[in-house]
């Protein structure tokens, strides 16, 4: 049995060279109901991370070190593993029930693996079997241990998944379709049965010609127009009463310990003083995502998409260009407002001519161009970070930030994200 002792796990934190991604896994209402812990070894150095163990080691153990709250929040993490994290010792690290085992599909099951897989179980830990795409001799040997079966959508004939689906539902497995690029691939594991979807097509904009802003997304547009023009407090304050749903959730977010107000605001024209303009503005373009009556259609892992994207652009800006004034408010409005086609259900074209941006701003969001689609690409890469992995490098390069930094302020924006929509929803 390997052992890795608390000498080797203390090395892997120090080097920590590899980058960290959370892909969300829905259930069938579209709320969030996990998230699966990507990692990638980043080509830097001699230190590297070399194995699967190892780096597995180190995701978890420092991870744990920061809190895997930060990093999953009420959700569960579904962390790959092989053999050898099966035969090792690290699961003192885990708190086995927010996290899954997820069994790699390459893994080879000897008679030592399964009688640790057993002992496991029975110390509470739980097992889902990766990229399924076969009814095979080791599936079914390993079925009697695992809750979740994970179905790849691309490696899928439709036959072959209308075939297998029934079978693991009848043997009262949780079905996960992994890889979901599409609503209408959303729609057929529906009507199968499945349980949960992992894949970024909720995040895909899909334009719908005439569509109409709802009134609560109309009203919040009105009122940030009126944020970001020379409107005084008193005309911002009466339009904000306008809607009491909208007075309320306002006041509800920025009293939140994510606003940074240090004392409590209990009225609208308080919270204008005490917040200003800009941050005004950012609560604003939040309330946009969390929309009430949309929750059901996907709001919710939008919301979630968005904050931690435009959290993360604020952080990373901040860091980048600290004595730049507003620089970080700006990124964090790329952040969001990169997602608004998707939001709108129209081309982002259309949205700037709504919204009034800087040159920089609309470069950013059109062409991911400038230092704030520099900040942008980089995001999105990590939130793809099975097909963009190799576009991570070239892009810290060009923004001077290394592996290690990247990583604080991603566990930092998994965790503001994650108060935020406790707050929101």
């Amino acid at each position: 049995m390997i052992d890795l002792s608390t000498n080797d796990i203390k090395e892997q934190l120090r080097v920590r060279e590899f980058y960290l991604a959370r892909q969300p896994i829905l259930d069938r209402n579209q709320a969030l109901f996990g998230y699966e812990l990507l990692f990638r070894n980043a080509p830097v150095g001699p230190a590297n991370v070399t194995s699967n163990l190892s780096a597995t080691a180190s995701v978890i153990a420092h991870a744990s070190q920061l809190g895997m709250e930060k990093v999953i929040g009420d959700a569960l993490g579904f962390v790959n593993v092989d053999a050898d994290v099966i035969m090792s010792e690290i699961f003192g690290f885990l708190p086995r029930e927010k996290v899954v085992l997820e069994i790699v599909a390459s893994m080879k099951v000897t008679p030592d693996v399964y009688t640790r897989m057993s002992e496991l179980a029975c110390h509470g830990f739980t097992f889902a079997l990766e990229n399924v795409v076969a009814d095979s001799n080791q599936v079914q040997e390993l079925l009697p241990l695992v809750q979740y079966v994970k179905m790849d959508m691309r490696d899928m004939p439709l036959s072959a998944l209308m075939s297998l689906a029934p079978r693991f539902k009848h043997a009262a497995k949780k079905l996960v379709a992994e890889k979901v690029e599409k609503r209408e691939e959303c729609n057929t594991c529906l009507d199968l049965g499945f349980d949960y979807f992992q894949g970024y097509y909720f995040a895909k904009p899909v334009i719908m010609s005439g569509k109409k802003l709802s009134p609560s997304q109309l009203a919040v547009m009105r009122l940030m127009t009126l944020v970001t023009s020379e409107a005084d407090n008193f005309e911002i304050e009466r339009a904000i009463k306008r809607d009491v749903s909208l007075g309320l959730n306002l006041l509800r977010l920025v009293n939140t310990p994510t606003a940074g107000a240090h004392q409590r605001i209990d009225s609208l024209s308080q919270a204008i003083t005490v917040l200003g303009r800009l941050q005004l503005q950012r609560w604003l373009q939040i309330m946009l995502f969390a929309e009430p009556g949309k929750r059901a259609q996907g709001m919710t892992p939008l919301l979630m998409l968005a904050t931690t994207r435009g959290r993360l652009l604020e952080l990373l800006a901040h860091k980048l260009r600290p004595k730049q004034a507003n620089v970080a408010d700006i990124a964090f409005t790329v952040g969001i407002m990169s997602l608004m086609d998707t939001l709108f259900g129209v081309p982002m074209t259309d949205i700037l001519k709504r919204i009034d941006v800087s040159d920089e701003v609309g470069d950013a969001l059109l062409s991911r161009s400038g230092f704030f689609g520099d900040l942008l690409t980089l995001a999105e890469c990590i939130e793809r970070i099975e097909e963009m992995d190799e576009q991570i490098m070239p892009t810290l390069r060009e923004l001077a930030i290394s592996t290690d930094e990247l990583l604080e302020l991603e566990m930092a924006a998994y965790e503001w994200s994650d108060n935020v929509i406790r707050y929101v929803l």
